[in-house]
């Protein structure tokens, strides 16, 4: 049984030469390198589809940010147009919601 033991010691410390010389074996450099090339690829992938992603929400919020725009726009020119129009009704229009305002913040 001890020369069981001796071998088996033998074949565990003597079997790593690769690994004892700090070098790796081919097969796992190989293996080693497709990850990483396979991880780049997929990082790149994703910075790509987040970069089109970011995009098209950019887009969307430029548009949007354009129609609130010109909706404003068109609210203060009717405004200006009913006021022009009706100036007693905006005058007493006005002090009515200045007065329940001030009624409002007054609490």
């Amino acid at each position: 049984m001890a020369e069981q033991n001796t071998g088996g010691s033998q074949q565990q410390q003597g079997g790593g030469t690769g690994a004892s010389g700090g070098a790796i074996p081919a097969p796992a450099a190989n293996k080693l390198e497709s990850s990483r090339t396979h991880a780049r690829q997929a990082a790149e992938d994703l910075r790509n589809a987040a970069g089109a992603i970011a995009e098209d929400y950019r887009g969307r919020a430029e548009d949007a940010w354009g129609q609130a725009r010109d909706r404003v726009r068109t609210f203060q020119e009717d405004s200006e147009q009913y006021v022009r129009e009706n100036p007693t009704k905006a005058v007493f229009t006005a002090l009515g919601i200045g007065f329940i305002l001030g009624l409002i913040f007054r609490r």
